[in-house]
């Protein structure tokens, strides 16, 4: 039987040379990142224009008296910082989890005895002794070694172990790096899936590969979410406007009206009644609502405004372990030595011939597997039911080694011997010793799979003479029992998502630390476009203006290590992709957080993964992100409608502000009227608008392009147009009605009731970009009937309730002004749509700066 190595012979550290080299060279972890302090915290963010201009909005409020709009106002500024803080303090998480991860119990050598340290107290030229499922706690070089295999996934991407020898003493100090068979190097954060090793520890903490990982996310900066600079920048400048208009106010009025005192407290009033407080509240509603709406679509979103972005991506680089495949080995394809072939999937029923060939495979694996292949050789002896022709135990064993990639175990079933062999094909034709021509045809079987992305087992049997057990395999008479394909299978849902991804105008490309043949195999199953495949050595003989050259061709990135995955996410940004990047490693952390978007797996994603990405697919569903996208792009377009909106009823109700101001006539509106008005608008910009279902086109429309503005100057002029002809019409009917005499408590009340109309018609032209007047009416939309039926009864409230009418300083309203009211809203509504194809055309559309 296959025995552990031993330590005897090694000596290790000293326990006091041990502490000593600990104290010098600092612990086995990452090092701590500098933190800010709350405080430094809360002064930048004080910083940002749209949460000072809620802070300043809200405390002028309560200087006004108006307690209402205050808390409003204070509420969401106090949730900006919370959340801000709260994403601040995640970013230190990224850190930790690859610390806990970098730095596990261990044990070692020393003073020639075996003790479990701390993962922490390892320190260089340890001697470190590792089993089956152990986490190695430094990167070490093997100085002894049996049968080692180690999962080096999070490292590289690949989801296979492979395999460690010891080193020469030529080898020890060679150049080295995760992955790759038969290497003498083991790497902290690996793990041990098949056989025992001991290793002398050359790097730890951030000297390891992983802490090289860890360092390089502690120098990254996620980018500022896009729609948040530009919002901020809106924001400002419509505080600027509202500022403007306030000094107007004072001024007009002093000067006219004489009464300075009052000319100031009404500028004031009016001034703040037109700060647009509605802009970050869209934008914290609107994104608040989105993340969950994508929560139910199974994505967890860490940044709210990722999902925004997300619609905006023009790139989606993504992993293939664990995120197009499913990171786990099955049996693809079986080979007979007559030369016949099943592939294996679908459901069918495996055919006879193939059987003692599958169960072959799986009495020449370990009886309780963790190795992935052998975990599949058992699965599918389970699944196909295959009928055991051999029992008993595993009486003998012989192990994988260096000079021969076969192993074998012999049954005992108390009767008859039986051998069981698998390995390398190479490996097992030797054992075989075929004739040529049955050498050939096996060759020719491993080529055709292995040009499909297919691992290759050869599998062989024998009967021992006796138990008097042979010095090696090669002792044996070995019949082929065939060929065994192995692949990690692509997930169901992968080509149709790609397939969205595509007539979404997004470009797909995989970037994976695995073999290129294996990678252009996934990639043609997934859909992704034909071209070119670039490997990682040929990656790194490139300076930046080749590989951005390369970059227009290339859809496959094969044998990529993780910093280049980083130079690969920076070098796409810095051609202007808005990049969005999938991933569920440790290796995939830094390009998670350096791409625009990143996206980790939430069932086989590393905590690391997930605390470095902006969303996580809870259910790793592939088509989660088309899902995604879909919602992003319907946020964005939403975004802007309520913006258009916001934009547009402002321009009346300044206009009414001034209008009488100008011409030396009463005074329309109060403060108790403009709150009045705020609380029709504010409910349907966080609501109605929020609800509006995506747009017919919303996926088969290329993304915006990524220097598009939020809010271009055409749809500005589309919205001010829409305002000023509302304000035309209340301007003409308010000079009308002011010439002929009619009460100014009636006129006001007139005035305010038709306002009222032509913001429900502003409402229903800006719900979709369409020039169609039915959709505007019967698109379905829940929010707004309950905001409608609200309004009438608001509005029924106070024609009925004469202290209502009292409080307003309204007059008694005639029925006919009343239908002069309703009809000044449905004309508004009629004339806007019919403008829509003239007027807007590539406003709506266009505004969102579409990719050519």
């Amino acid at each position: 039987m296959m025995q552990p190595v031993e330590s005897p012979a090694f000596e290790g550290l000293a326990a006091a040379a041990a502490a000593v080299r600990l104290r010098e060279e600092g612990p086995n972890e990452l090092p701590r990142a500098g933190q800010r302090s709350p405080l430094r915290i809360l002064i930048e963010v004080l910083r940002e224009p749209m949460l000072a201009l809620l802070l300043l909005g809200g405390i002028a409020y309560l200087l006004l008296g108006d307690t209402a709009e205050a808390l409003i106002l204070l509420a969401f500024a106090t949730l900006s910082v919370l959340v801000t803080v709260i994403q601040e303090a995640r970013t230190e998480h990224v850190l930790e989890a690859l610390r806990d991860l970098s730095a596990p119990r261990a044990l070692v050598v020393r003073d020639g005895a075996r003790v479990r340290v701390p993962g922490r107290e390892v320190v260089r030229d340890d001697l470190i002794v590792l089993e089956q499922g152990d986490r190695v706690p430094a990167d070490a070089v093997l100085i002894a070694a049996a049968d080692l295999q180690t999962d080096e996934s999070l490292l590289t991407g690949e989801s296979l172990p492979v395999g460690k020898t010891a080193a020469s003493p030529a080898g020890a100090d060679a150049e080295h790096r995760p992955g790759g068979e038969g290497q003498p190097f083991v790497y902290s954060g690996a793990l041990v899936t098949r056989g025992s090793g001991i290793g002398r520890v050359l790097a730890t903490g951030p000297r390891s590969a992983i802490g090289r990982i860890g360092q390089s996310l502690a120098t990254l900066d996620t980018d500022a979410p896009r729609l948040r600079r530009e919002t901020a920048r809106l924001v400002t400048w419509c505080g600027i406007g509202g500022c403007a208009i306030a000094a107007m106010v004072v001024l007009l009025y002093g000067l006219l009206r004489g009464g300075w005192i009052e000319a100031l407290l009404a500028g004031i009033a009016i001034g703040m009644s037109l700060l647009p407080e509605e802009f970050p509240v869209v934008l914290t509603v609107f994104l608040a609502m989105g993340a969950w709406r994508v929560g139910k679509a199974g994505v967890l979103t860490r940044r709210a405004a990722a999902i925004e972005t997300l619609g905006s991506a023009t790139l989606l680089c993504t992993d293939k372990t664990g995120t197009l495949t499913e990171n786990r080995m099955s049996v693809a394809r079986l080979w007979l030595p007559s030369g016949d072939t099943l592939r294996m999937g679908g459901g069918g029923e495996v055919p006879p011939d193939y059987h003692r060939l599958i169960e072959t495979a799986a009495l020449a694996s370990a009886v309780a597997p963790s190795d992935p292949m052998e975990v599949a050789l058992h699965e599918a002896r389970a699944r196909v039911a295959v009928p055991c022709r051999t029992g008993g135990r595993v009486a003998h064993a012989y192990a994988l080694r260096p000079e021969l990639l076969a192993m074998s175990n012999i049954w005992d079933d108390g009767e008859e011997l039986t051998l069981c062999a698998k390995g390398a094909p190479e490996a097992i034709a030797t054992l075989c010793r075929l004739v040529p021509a049955d050498a050939a045809a096996m060759s020719a079987a491993v080529e055709a799979m292995a040009a499909d992305g297919i691992r290759v087992l050869a599998v062989a049997h024998a009967t021992p003479r006796d138990r008097n057990w042979a010095a090696t395999q090669h002792d044996y008479a070995y019949t082929l029992a065939g060929l065994i394909g192995l692949a990690d299978p692509l997930r169901a849902s992968v080509p149709a998502a790609v397939a969205e991804c595509r007539d979404a105008g997004i470009r797909v490309v995989m970037i994976t630390g695995d073999y290129a043949a294996t990678a252009r195999s996934i990639a043609t199953q997934a859909g992704i476009a034909e071209g070119d495949v670039l490997t990682g050595d040929e990656l790194a003989r490139l300076d930046a203006p080749e590989l951005a050259a390369r970059l227009e061709t290339v859809t496959v990135f094969a044998r990529i290590m993780p910093e280049q995955k980083l130079r690969i996410v920076q070098a796409y940004k810095a051609k202007g992709e808005i990049v969005a990047m999938t991933g569920d490693g440790v290796n995939d952390a830094p390009s998670l957080k350096a791409a625009h978007i990143g996206v980790a797996m939430g069932r086989r994603g590393t905590d690391v993964a997930r605390e470095a990405s902006a969303i996580v697919l809870l259910d790793d569903d592939f088509g989660a992100i088309v899902r995604s996208v879909r919602l992003g792009r319907q946020i964005y377009d939403n975004i802007r409608k309520a913006m258009a909106f916001i934009f547009a009823v402002h321009v009346p109700i300044a206009g009414l502000a001034l209008l009488p101001l100008c011409l030396g006539l009463p005074i329309l509106f109060g403060p108790i009227h403009i709150a009045l008005l705020e609380m029709v608008i504010d409910p349907v910009c966080a609501l109605v608008f929020e609800a509006e279902r995506a747009e017919d086109d919303v996926m088969r429309r290329p993304p915006r392009a990524p220097d598009g503005p939020l809010f271009s100057l055409p749809m500005i002029g589309w919205s001010i147009f829409q305002g000023g002809l509302a304000f035309a019409m209340l301007a003409a009917v308010f000079l009308v009605e002011t010439w002929s005499a009619m009460p100014e408590a009636e006129l006001r009340a007139l005035i305010f009731f038709a306002l009222i109309a032509e913001i429900v018609a502003l409402v229903l032209v800006n719900r979709s970009f369409s020039a169609a007047l039915g959709a505007a009416l019967v698109r379905h939309n829940l929010a707004l009937r309950y905001i409608a039926a609200a309004i009438v009864g608001g509005t029924g409230l106070i024609l009925l309730l004469p202290s209502a009418q009292a409080l307003l300083k309204f007059g008694a309203i005639a029925w006919s002004d009343m239908a002069l009211a309703v009809a000044l809203g449905v004309a508004l509504l009629v004339m806007l749509e019919g403008c829509k194809p003239l007027l807007q055309g590539t406003m709506a559309r266009g505004a969102a700066g579409r990719r050519p």
